[in-house]
């Protein structure tokens, strides 16, 4: 059968309730490819669902996105502010913490098995047929290689990049109006959280299965340019290097 990847959810439930059963029997395995929080008004629906999910389809990868790992920065006492003006605050409230509370006080009120969930995540995933990441890959790098930075934040440099790794390398973290289709790369966020779509993507078939946002977020998206590519600057040209230092 097939493999199914399912692009940013952000917190957007509702929507992802009315995207599983689309695909639930489409598939024999499931990636996700991270950012289930954030933004949207139920981060805390998202994860419960996605483990039942899991618990019925064993063969189900979730990814770490960069608003996981904000998450987890957040609770180790780092950029809480980066974290709560991304998208944070939503993420806590659907969990009925405050905002004010301190991260330890937050990190002792998430459910254990989200903790977990959170803390487990792998960086990217690979099958027959694809490569799969939240946001993008180092060119000319092996897998084993990449770096943190490059799978969770990376934009335009992967983009733009022609280079091809044997096999589509299929990645959300950059919204698109409609997936991003090209030899080497897929990319499957189609904005959910902005009023878009939930986009999952059948494998070997290339189909992709939408549904309509049923939800969506007050806090403003980032531009794009005229080739509909996101141009957030998160971290800078510095800090990327310092980065690839630890891969």
């Amino acid at each position: 059968m097939s493999t199914c990847i399912i692009g940013d959810i952000h917190g957007c439930y509702d929507t992802l309730v009315e995207l599983l059963p689309l695909v639930a029997q489409r598939a024999d395995s499931f990636i996700f490819l991270g950012d289930y929080i954030d933004r949207g008004p139920n981060s805390k629906g998202v994860v419960d669902c996605i483990l039942e999910f899991q618990r019925q389809h064993p063969q189900t990868i979730t990814l770490m996105g960069n608003h996981e790992r904000m998450l987890l920065d957040y609770l180790n006492g780092y950029e809480a502010a980066t974290f709560l003006n991304a998208g944070g605050r939503e993420m806590l409230a659907s969990y009925g913490i405050s905002p004010d509370a301190a991260p330890e006080s937050v990190a002792a009120q998430l459910p254990p098995e989200h903790k977990d969930f959170f803390e487990n995540l792998p960086l990217l995933w690979e099958d027959a047929y694809g490569i799969y990441v939240h946001a993008g890959l180092e060119p000319r790098v092996d897998l084993s290689r990449q770096a943190a930075y490059c799978c969770l934040w990376v934009r335009d440099e992967f983009i733009r990049s022609q280079y091809y790794f044997g096999r589509p390398v299929v990645f959300g973290h950059t919204t698109f109006q409609k997936p991003f289709v090209q030899r080497n790369k897929i990319g499957i966020d189609t904005g959910a959280v902005y009023g878009g779509q939930l986009t999952a993507l059948l494998l070997p078939e290339k189909e992709f299965i939408s549904v309509a946002a049923k939800e969506s977020s007050y806090i403003p998206e980032v531009p794009t340019d005229v080739d509909g590519l996101v141009q957030e600057r998160t971290v800078g040209f510095g800090l990327r290097k310092l980065f690839s230092l630890f891969r």
